[in-house]
């Protein structure tokens, strides 16, 4: 089992995650209120990133949506804050009944595989037991076909009571036979003594990977040619201003063409490292998520920024010619 709930509420990562079943028809709607949603969390402290993830199948019909921040105390202020109300007071009409959230303090990057999301309602007094319960489930977990990890979420203070279980297998399929199971089945029967209810929710992927559950695990990166032109936006104005300044400089004092590049190199990986990628990567957040997790509209809103970004740095420093 993961240390991730062995982690201090105010220093770990904190996820929220939020499944909302959307009334038939309001799809369009919804992803129209939703980007709304994320064009204000975008402006909150702390905020890393988000991931909208369509139902896998019609019948389903539940849609997951993840935010991700740097602190479970940035992320309890989002969620009491007024413009957060506001937002789900405007998009109650689009939901046929009312979203469900699970807040997880810790966790870190996954693969992408299919992931179970289940809240419990532990009995008061009944804490440890229900631990060493879960480490039960996790050995037995440990003997199906295509289980890859599960971490233990303890409640986050001030903004959720439940304990939450988060486990991944490599498919769908898989995750099916564990939650059918004979063995699963009895030592539910066994844990009903510590817990008064649960939820279970299944996601078909590991949230671009929040969480980790193995050391070999990888982040799920933007597709190559979102990478290409980020990178391009952040790194033809750092070499353009380095050869206006520094490179100047070195070339009036006589250093030798060969340095004077090599210098160049130095202080232009280190600005795009430490300085301006960490501000792009910020910026285009809505932008440079998995293709599966964006709508065409913003698909293509976020590509005309970019292109707009490169027009007018060409303008700006045509003027230098």
């Amino acid at each position: 089992m993961s240390a991730g709930a062995n982690r201090e509420p105010g220093g770990a990562g904190a996820t929220v995650v939020t499944c909302q079943k959307v009334r038939s028809g309001r799809e369009e709607d919804y992803r129209r209120w939703q980007e709304s949603v994320d064009r204000a969390v975008r402006e909150q402290d702390g905020f890393e990133g988000t991931e909208l993830y369509p139902p896998s199948s019609d019948a389903e019909n539940e849609w997951v949506v993840v935010f991700r921040f740097s602190r479970v105390d940035q992320l309890r202020a989002w969620l009491g804050s007024a413009t957060h109300r506001d937002l789900l007071a405007r998009g109650r009409p689009l939901f046929e009944e009312p979203p469900t959230q699970e807040v997880l303090s810790g966790g870190a990057p996954a693969q992408d595989v299919v992931t179970a999301v289940i809240s419990h309602d532990v009995k008061t007094g009944r804490e440890e037991d229900f631990a060493r319960w879960q480490e039960k489930i996790l050995k037995a977990q440990e003997r199906f076909a295509g289980f890859m990890g599960s971490e233990l979420f303890a409640p986050v203070e001030g903004v959720q009571d439940r304990w939450v279980v988060v486990f991944r297998f490599d498919t769908r399929e898989h995750l099916d036979q564990w939650l059918e199971s004979d063995i699963r089945r009895k030592l539910l029967d066994e844990g009903r003594k510590y817990f008064a209810g649960y939820d279970v929710r299944k996601v078909d992927s590991a949230f671009s990977g929040w969480f980790r559950f193995g050391s070999e695990a990888r982040d799920e990166m933007p597709p190559g040619w979102k990478q290409a032109m980020t990178v391009l936006l952040a790194l033809y104005p750092t070499v353009m201003v380095l050869n206006l300044t520094v490179g100047s400089a070195l070339t009036h004092a006589g250093v030798a063409g060969y340095l004077g590049l090599f210098i160049g190199n130095v202080l232009s990986v280190s600005i795009l490292t430490w300085l301006l990628m960490p501000l792009v990567n910020r910026v285009l957040a809505f932008w440079l998520l998995p293709d599966r997790a964006l709508g065409r509209r913003t698909q293509l809103a976020g590509t005309a920024l970019i292109l707009a970004c490169y027009a007018a740095l060409i303008a700006l420093f045509s003027l230098t010619a």
